[in-house]
């Protein structure tokens, strides 16, 4: 009866505060808005809490310098490092950005950093984080942050790429402000799916439908890379507004360089037995109910571009699109 309640309470609260108001100039984003999207996540919390319906958590991130994972991979002098390398910043200015890659390549697992992004004028600007394989027919995993005029909102921009094959857009908005505080992101890679993750709330999926013919990451281990670079020619409003480099140096910065994978640098197959890892067991072979419903909610109040309902792209919609719940 307590679960029921609850469910009720959220349906009302969900219909009467959480909602994005839009003027012919901007997208505003108000303290109400952001109470309300706060309340949202702590009432699914306690949903959680109260039903025990939802299946095993995923392990919690553990705190490793960033040496322990990471190396940097260009432009070395525009990387600083914190509190004995458990933070780091991005520098990026009018010469060059900067990035990093993971040392060794994975084949499935649970991948996740905190982010604190470029505050204040960051058009122009793309932070990534994603991971990919290394060769023409490429496996990618990919966020990107879309910089924005000061008091516009980011756009995290998701895609995933499969032998090669990409042009599977989707962007939403974030329901808080990345440039404020740190905020994890993660990656849940394993047989059956990929999962894309905000603070443990599911944004996207991209389900393993080989059996409608469509590739899935399988067999090509991924290095982790994040970088800080300019792409103003694309990033803000299709290339419209360009970076503005009295600003810089933009700065975007990280911790917490969390990484649970099967390391396949020397043998992939090592890293495909069924079963085996703990992201292979059946709770994680796909979401529960209630991470269906805050997919869902990502879906109703903050998604902008969907590549799964583009006609102008998709005449006929990809045939992935529909078990991934994206329609």
């Amino acid at each position: 009866m307590l679960v029921l309640k609850i469910n009720d309470y959220l349906k009302g609260i969900s219909s009467t505060i959480l909602f994005i108001q839009f003027s012919p100039s901007s997208v505003l984003f108000t303290f109400r808005n952001m109470a309300a999207a706060y309340l949202w996540t702590l009432f699914l919390g306690m949903l959680v809490t109260v039903s025990g319906t939802m299946g095993a958590a995923l392990r919690k991130p553990v705190d490793v310098p960033f040496g322990r994972n990471y190396v940097p991979t260009w432009a070395f002098d525009h990387i600083n490092y914190f509190n004995g390398g458990n933070e780091i910043q991005l520098h990026l200015d009018k010469y060059t950005g900067t990035g990093f890659q993971s040392k060794g390549s994975y084949l499935f697992g649970h991948f996740s950093m905190q982010i604190k992004l470029v505050p204040g004028d960051s058009a122009g600007t793309v932070t990534a984080f994603y991971l990919s394989s290394q060769n023409s027919e490429h496996d990618e995993i990919d966020f990107e942050f879309l910089g924005n005029r000061t008091g516009q909102p980011y756009i995290l921009q998701t895609n995933v790429f499969t032998g090669g094959k990409g042009d599977r857009e989707q962007r939403i908005y974030l329901w808080f402000d990345p440039t404020k505080e740190f905020h994890y992101y993660s990656v849940l890679w394993n047989m059956y799916m990929i999962v894309f993750l905000v603070d443990d709330v599911p944004i996207r999926v991209f389900k393993n439908c080989k059996d409608l013919g469509v590739k899935f990451p399988f067999n090509q281990p991924m290095k982790i890379y994040s970088s800080l670079w300019n792409a103003d020619d694309w990033a803000t409003r299709g290339g419209l507004e360009k970076t503005d480099w009295s600003k810089a140096p933009f700065v975007a910065s990280y911790r917490s360089f969390h990484i649970d994978g099967c390391e396949a640098s020397v043998e992939a197959k090592f890293c495909a037995t069924q079963g085996a890892r703990w992201w292979d067991q059946k709770e994680f072979q796909d979401l529960d109910a209630l991470q269906y419903r805050r997919l869902s909610w990502v879906r109703q109040k903050y998604t902008i571009y969907n590549y799964c309902t583009d006609r102008s792209r998709y005449p006929s919609m990809p045939p992935e699109c529909k078990r991934d719940r994206d329609i």
